[in-house]
């Protein structure tokens, strides 16, 4: 395994792991501490409803790892947003996020090569997948095909959720007001040297994803990344008015140069097509104001930390050529005699 001379932040989304977090933390020190110069380990909490946090506690003592960083969520969020909760606090040159029960932590060395060649953005596919039900990947299959109708990407083939930004990246995404939102995708449109590797480990999950939820946070994301949805809810409109006012001129020419005409039908039909015409042109106006108000707004925080751990040994400080006060001191005064 080859060594990198670089500062390096890992970040783990776990949530209801306490009898596996000392075995993921176990394994991630021993990796990395072979593969990069300085390394932090960031274990983001995603509300978890067990003794996780206690665990956390024991891991970050005196007795406990080096280098390690926990964020305790006070309730779940999405996995976008608990991502973004470890991406913000990182200090590396590098940060590379990783579900410990999906992703393969020994691919690190390929992505990081990757990215101390020059590359601002690497995305790791893993080739296996856990089993899901039939309509999960039905409606996985159809949000994948929309994403990319709409944003040119297919979202779980070229922007997976393992992957490792740089720090100029995080700091570009920092720039935006919901930069919580914009993480999942915006590394990979904003135009910055992306690389995707592939590779073919077994996940360690065996709890299918619910479906519902899934549904949520892909509308959530769909809406956030394209106006696409909202325009075309606004075209619907126009293409309303402009329908409507025709007919009305086809009622009136009708009126005008036909005699034989149904009594009341003039009347009654200019009256419908003016109504609808009206509920067209509000809603085209209504979409028109949503879609500047989502470009103009700044969100609160989405997420709030619950409780920040830390490792009482960070072996980047024990590296650091700095003397305590009493030493220099002792020091001053032996000068003194």
């Amino acid at each position: 395994m080859s060594y990198f001379p670089t500062f390096l932040s890992v970040v783990y989304i776990v949530r209801n792991q306490e009898k596996k977090l000392e075995t993921f933390v176990r394994h991630a020190s021993d990796k990395l501490s072979l593969l990069v110069k300085d390394y932090e380990l960031i274990v983001v909490d995603n509300g978890s409803s067990d003794k996780s946090v206690n665990v956390l506690k024991k891991l970050t003592g005196e007795s406990g790892y080096p280098n390690l960083q926990v964020y305790a969520l006070i309730k779940e969020v999405d996995a976008d947003t608990a991502s973004w909760v470890g991406v913000a606090n990182a200090l590396g040159d590098f940060v590379a996020v990783i579900d410990p029960l999906l992703d393969d932590i020994s691919v690190l060395p390929d992505m990081l090569d990757k990215a101390t060649a020059g590359a601002d953005v690497v995305f790791a596919v893993n080739q296996q997948k856990p089993p899901q039900s039939i309509a999960y990947r039905a409606a996985y299959g159809a949000f994948n095909f929309i994403f990319k109708m709409f944003n040119g990407l297919h979202l779980a083939r070229d922007v997976p959720q393992f992957s490792m930004l740089s720090k100029r990246v995080v700091n570009f995404i920092l720039q935006h007001s919901t930069p919580a939102i914009t993480y999942r995708h915006l590394s990979a449109t904003a135009g910055f040297l992306r690389v995707n590797i592939e590779y073919s480990a077994k996940p360690l999950a065996i709890d299918k994803k619910k479906l519902s939820e899934s549904i949520d946070r892909g509308m959530r994301l769909l809406v956030s990344t394209t106006r696409a949805p909202m325009r075309l809810v606004t075209s619907l409109s126009m293409f309303g008015a402009v329908a409507n006012l025709l007919y009305s001129i086809y009622v009136l020419a009708v009126g005008v140069f036909k005699a034989d005409v149904a009594p009341g039908w003039v009347s009654t039909s200019l009256q419908q097509s003016g109504m609808f015409f009206l509920i067209s042109l509000v809603l085209l106006v209504l979409g028109e104001y949503i879609l500047l108000m989502a470009s103009l707004t700044n969100e609160g925080p989405r997420y709030h930390v619950g409780q920040e751990l830390t490792s009482a040994r960070v072996t980047r400080r024990e590296k650091l050529n700095v003397e305590d006060g009493a030493s220099l001191s002792a020091d001053h005064l032996r000068r003194a005699e």
